[in-house]
């Protein structure tokens, strides 16, 4: 009988044993789980919950600061420079009414040759182009006389918009500012810069010269 209590007893604590195992499992499970570190993406969801309140506060301050600076000052926001405004049209130079000029033609005439313009050693044959154009250009044939003197050759320069020289025939020796001696024959044509200093040199007897310069009327500057 004692034999037979005895087993009982140690078959019943066997079950009890099975019984309360798996909650044991259960307990120590959640106790390893809750100890466990918490997954990244848990983490990084926490972080961004944390800084959020900060990155709304520091907009909020950024905000701020941009409205206390003036308009013209403040630097353009991405979008801005994306989306920027087309550039302007440029404008054009207006141009003479063409009612400000009218149709003329010029002829060889020897009269027209005169000692009246800017040179008292030079002889011109004005074309009529600064009165045809309302003074927007001038055109001339000039013949230099002979010899050259001492009073041809002053340093000077011209304040026109444009100059431009053709040699209709004969040659003449110039030096100009930066440019050295040129020597320019029957077919030669320059454009003088406005403001060149320049001196003529020398020429031959029978030189003819087909000027045009924008605007009729100019400045002449003599140099030392």
């Amino acid at each position: 009988m004692a034999r037979t209590t005895t087993g009982r007893k140690g078959a019943g604590k066997k079950a009890a044993a099975k019984k309360t195992a798996p909650k044991a499992k259960a307990k120590t499970a959640a106790k390893k789980k809750a100890a466990a570190p918490p997954p990244r993406k848990a983490v990084a969801k926490t972080a961004m919950k944390k800084a959020a309140p900060k990155k709304m506060a520091a907009r909020g301050r950024a905000k701020k600061a941009i409205a206390r600076v003036p308009a013209a000052r403040r630097t353009p926001t991405r979008r801005a420079r994306v989306a920027a405004p087309p550039p302007r049209r440029k404008v054009e130079a207006p141009r003479l009414k063409a009612a400000a000029q009218r149709f003329t033609v010029s002829h060889l005439n020897e009269a027209d040759y005169k000692q009246d313009g800017l040179r008292a050693y030079a002889l011109y044959r004005d074309l009529g182009i600064a009165a045809a154009s309302g003074g927007l250009c001038q055109a001339h044939v000039i013949r230099l006389l002979s010899p050259c003197t001492d009073e041809v050759r002053k340093r000077h320069l011209h304040e026109p918009d444009l100059q431009l020289i053709y040699v209709l025939q004969g040659w003449v020796k110039n030096e100009f500012e930066g440019q050295g001696v040129q020597m320019m024959s029957a077919g030669s044509c320059w454009l003088q810069p406005p403001g060149i200093k320049h001196t003529v040199l020398d020429y031959s007897a029978d030189v003819e010269l087909l000027e045009i310069i924008v605007p009729a009327d100019f400045k002449t500057v003599e140099v030392d």
